[in-house]
């Protein structure tokens, strides 16, 4: 589920000596991020249904305007950057449409607690990273290993029987996704407007796998 989150990092960050309206690409990334959201929104409704072979070939293709967003910020087609995020946000739904439409039929009340839990973590530790004055840059390599290594031992646990796996695996998720969302909001409020489709891209990753975290712990009774 988890696409490749090292897309950015060490990106072009503001010079000191540039003026940026820091609001301004606070206001921008955050709008690209909630319409990102609802472009992920309409595609997991519209792809509720699809099969599981179906499902793993358009998360897989959500890699490709993942990646060409990148390479569009970085020759300045802002608009083109900003059509690729849709795109990936709406491909990432249609991928992940019948594992939320599982929970949606099996336990809704599930859903609106993942969906008010991650809106306070986003904001709590978002609100932080944002309000540090240090650059947290330096955060870049050591969040990526421990991705991998999240990674690694999801696919450890989905391989073998381990006691719990579920549950550690959730809770080391939200620790990794805490340390994330802080260190992308600290990118957020050293960067420039150039850069805000790619931590939107960031951000909205953030939140949908907090929410997926989440949604596995407090729905643990639904799963298959």
């Amino acid at each position: 589920m988890e696409p490749d989150r090292s897309l950015g990092y060490g990106g072009a960050f503001a010079q000191p000596d540039e003026r940026v309206d820091s609001r301004a690409v606070f206001g921008q990334t955050m709008g690209l991020v909630a319409v990102t959201v609802a472009f992920f929104a309409g595609g997991a409704y519209i792809g509720k249904d699809i099969s599981g072979g179906g499902t793993l070939a358009l998360l897989l293709l959500s890699f490709v305007p993942l990646i060409a967003l990148n390479f569009a910020v970085r020759a300045g087609k802002q608009s083109l950057a900003i059509g690729l995020l849709f795109a990936f946000g709406l491909m990432f739904g249609l991928g992940l449409g019948p594992a939320l439409n599982h929970y949606v039929q099996a336990d809704p009340s599930a859903v609106y607690q993942a969906g008010g839990a991650t809106a306070l973590f986003i904001a709590g530790f978002g609100a932080y990273g944002y309000a540090t004055r240090r650059d947290l840059s330096s955060w870049g390599r050591y969040l990526f290993w421990a991705l991998l290594a999240l990674i690694v031992f999801g696919l450890v646990a989905f391989l073998f029987s381990i006691p719990g796996a579920n549950v550690i695996y959730c809770v080391l998720g939200l620790g990794v996704f805490a340390a994330l969302t802080i260190f992308d909001f600290n990118r957020l409020r050293r960067s420039g407007m150039e850069m805000a489709p790619v931590l939107a891209a960031s951000i909205f990753l953030d939140v949908v796998n907090v929410f997926f975290f989440f949604l596995q712990l407090f729905g643990g009774g639904s799963r298959n």
